[in-house]
C-alpha cells in the first residue's frame, strides 16, 4: 500500500545523507598527544648523542623538549598534519659540544614533523629521518618523592641552570617528616611536610665543617633553596624544587634540579 511505500522511500533516503554526509568513511581521529609526555626508543636517520634520550611534554598548547642537554619550550599546533612550534625558549646550561648541537638539531626536528600515535607510542617523521616515542608513563614512570635519595646535577638562577661542580656530590632523601641533607660538604637535616606541589621545610640543622672550592658555593644553593615553602615538580627520575621567594641571604639560587638514584 502507499503507507508502506512511503515508508520504504524515506528509509532508503535517510540511509543515502547519512553515506553523504560521511564521505562514505569515518573522519580522521584528531592526534591524541595533549597532556602527555613521551620519551624516545629510537631514531632511524640520525644518531643521538651516546647515553641520551628526547624527552617531549604536550601540556595545553605548549611543547616541552630535553635531549639531554637544555630545556626547550614554546607553542605548538598541528597544522596539516605537521608540527609547528613558535616562540621557543631555552634554558642557557653549557654542555659538551655534542650535546649542545644535538639541542639545536631536535628543535629543527620537532618544528615540521609528522606524528602518528599508536597506543602508548608516538611516531615522528621529518625528511628521511624517524623517531618512535613512548608514552613516559609507561617506559619511565615518576619516581615517588619519598624515600628516593635525589642527587642535585644543576643549580638555577633564574633561567639558567648550571651544573654542579665536578667530583662533589649533594643528596637530599625525604622519609617521615623528615628531610636529610648531605651538601657536597657538610650534612644534616630537618622537618619536611609535604603538601600539594610544596615542602615545608626547616629549620634545618647542618653540620658545620669548613668547605673549599665549588663545595662553598653548591653548599650555599642547597641551604638557599631548601628553605621554607620550596615548590616541587617530579618528571620520571628528575626532581625540580624552586625556592621560597622570600629566602634571599644565602646566594642567587633560585632552584635545584636533581636526579634519582637509582
Amino acid at each position: 500500500d502507499m503507507t508502506s511505500f512511503r515508508n520504504v522511500v524515506l528509509a532508503a533516503t535517510a540511509l543515502l545523507l547519512v553515506a553523504c554526509t560521511s564521505g562514505g568513511a569515518p573522519s580522521a581521529a584528531p592526534i591524541s598527544i595533549a597532556g602527555r609526555t613521551f620519551l624516545s626508543t629510537g631514531v632511524q636517520g640520525h644518531d643521538l648523542v651516546a647515553g641520551t634520550r628526547v624527552r617531549l611534554s604536550f601540556e595545553a598548547g605548549h611543547v616541552g623538549i630535553n635531549a639531554g642537554c637544555n630545556s626547550m619550550s614554546g607553542a605548538y599546533q598541528i597544522v596539516d598534519g605537521r608540527l609547528v612550534t613558535t616562540d621557543m625558549a631555552s634554558t642557557e646550561m653549557g654542555c659538551a659540544g655534542p650535546l649542545m648541537a644535538q639541542d639545536r638539531w631536535i628543535e629543527a626536528f620537532i618544528g615540521g614533523a609528522m606524528p602518528t600515535v599508536a597506543g602508548d607510542m608516538l611516531t615522528l617523521r621529518n625528511g628521511d629521518i624517524t623517531m618512535t616515542l613512548k608514552d613516559s608513563a609507561v617506559a619511565d614512570p615518576d619516581r615517588p618523592l619519598e624515600g628516593t635519595r635525589w642527587v642535585v646535577d644543576g643549580i638555577v638562577a633564574g633561567d639558567t641552570v648550571s651544573t654542579v661542580p665536578q667530583g662533589v656530590t649533594a643528596t637530599i632523601t625525604i622519609a617521615r617528616g623528615r628531610i636529610d641533607i648531605q651538601t657536597g660538604c657538610n650534612g644534616g637535616g630537618g622537618a619536611a611536610e609535604i603538601k600539594d606541589g610544596h615542602l615545608a621545610i626547616g629549620p634545618i640543622v647542618l653540620t658545620k665543617m669548613a668547605c673549599a672550592g665549588g663545595t662553598v658555593a653548591l653548599e650555599r644553593a642547597v641551604a638557599r633553596v631548601l628553605s621554607g615553602d620550596v615548590a616541587y615538580t617530579i618528571q620520571a627520575g628528575v626532581l625540580t624544587l624552586t625556592a621560597d621567594p622570600t629566602v634571599h641571604s644565602l646566594g642567587p639560587a633560585t632552584g635545584l634540579t636533581l636526579r634519582a638514584a637509582d
